[in-house]
């Protein structure tokens, strides 16, 4: 069924920094070449694709949203960004109980015959996650950076793309195995997010011509 990676990481790091086209280029064949070395070659054609498009889509989310931000509506800006954080949490946690509490069985493989282990993931699990998530969005737009919501925007679009990819590929070639890989993605995608994040503004603090370029 996949497998779980933090790759997202670097293609939303080198989105944010540098734009749709390097976002794309490093997401697609960067994924890609991280699949066949893995050995999931049956992976890599999409992983080129889809990939490439999810750098892509964040890119010019996060470079079309910066031209639009105007210091005069820092208000505004803070109300959109906890709003997205809102909206974030709030779907990890109506998803996560919906659809992945309970009894979950794990396998090692694509090709295992049976569960290596099954664990038990209650709903409070979800409430608390989403309910961190919401928090620390708000958070960094409340006390650091108005606009924050951009970023989480832009990441969670690509992001969603990626999940919606992938599900279309496994599902027409690994048939059922689809529905089961949709959690790994997602949390891929919010692990990219939360890591990505925090690393891109780092370097934009250390290295403000990034920040100037990626305005133009």
């Amino acid at each position: 069924k996949g497998y779980f990676n933090i790759g997202e990481t670097m293609v939303y790091t080198a989105a944010l920094l540098f734009g749709p086209l390097v976002g794309g280029v490093a997401g697609g064949f960067g994924s890609m070449l991280a699949d066949l070395l893995l050995g999931y070659y049956q992976y890599a054609p999409a992983t080129l694709v889809i990939k490439a498009v999810e750098g892509y889509i964040v890119g010019l989310i996060s470079l079309k949203g910066i031209n639009l931000v105007n210091p005069k509506n820092r208000v505004r800006w803070r109300f959109f960004s906890v709003g997205s954080g809102l909206l974030t949490g709030g779907l990890v946690i109506l998803i996560g109980s919906a659809f992945y509490s309970g009894y979950m069985e794990l396998y090692s493989s694509i090709i295992s015959a049976g569960p290596a282990t099954v664990t038990f993931v209650p709903v409070e699990f979800w409430i608390a996650l989403g309910a961190a998530v919401a928090f620390l969005i708000s958070v960094a737009a409340l006390k650091f950076e108005p606009e924050f919501g951009l970023t989480v925007i832009a990441c969670l679009s690509g992001g969603l793309l990626m999940v919606l990819g992938y599900f279309l590929y496994e599902q027409f070639f690994l048939g059922v195995f689809a529905i089961a890989e949709i959690p790994v993605n997602i949390g891929q995608m919010t692990i990219g997010l939360i890591v990505a994040t925090p690393i891109v503004k780092v370097i934009k603090r250390m290295l403000p011509q990034l920040k100037a370029e990626s305005t133009t």
